[in-house]
């Protein structure tokens, strides 16, 4: 079993900072891919950034620039650090990770539980 675990959202003013983290725990051998997503009310979930194991990052066009995405690979943890928000960032942050489990031989994809981002205009 795996679990994803995310921290760090709350309230904040327009322009304001937020550091989201995310940890992964259980039977874990190493971690692929892992990334940020959001979701606003009555809208899809979509990319925010999402960072290899090794390589370059990949930044959704709206958070360039404002938001950077990191890993820790021995803490199998991510983190966003998130600047100069605006109200249209408001939305629930899901965290993802690509897991290899001990004794598998396959990559299974994981969802953390969401974090709540509001950003007052």
């Amino acid at each position: 079993q795996v679990q994803l675990v995310e921290s760090g959202g709350g309230l904040v003013q327009a322009g304001g900072s937020l550091r989201l983290s995310c940890a992964a725990s259980g039977s874990i051998f190493s971690t692929s891919a892992m990334g940020w997503y959001r979701q606003a009310p009555g809208k899809q979930r979509e990319l925010v950034a999402t960072i290899p194991r090794g390589g370059n990052t990949n930044y959704a066009d709206s958070v360039k620039g404002r938001f950077t995405i990191s890993r820790h690979n021995a803490k199998n943890t991510v983190y966003l650090q998130m600047n100069s928000l605006k109200y249209e960032d408001t939305a629930v942050y899901y965290c993802n990770a690509g897991v290899l489990e001990r004794r598998s031989a396959h990559i299974k994809d994981y969802w953390g539980q969401g974090t709540q981002v509001a950003v007052s205009s």
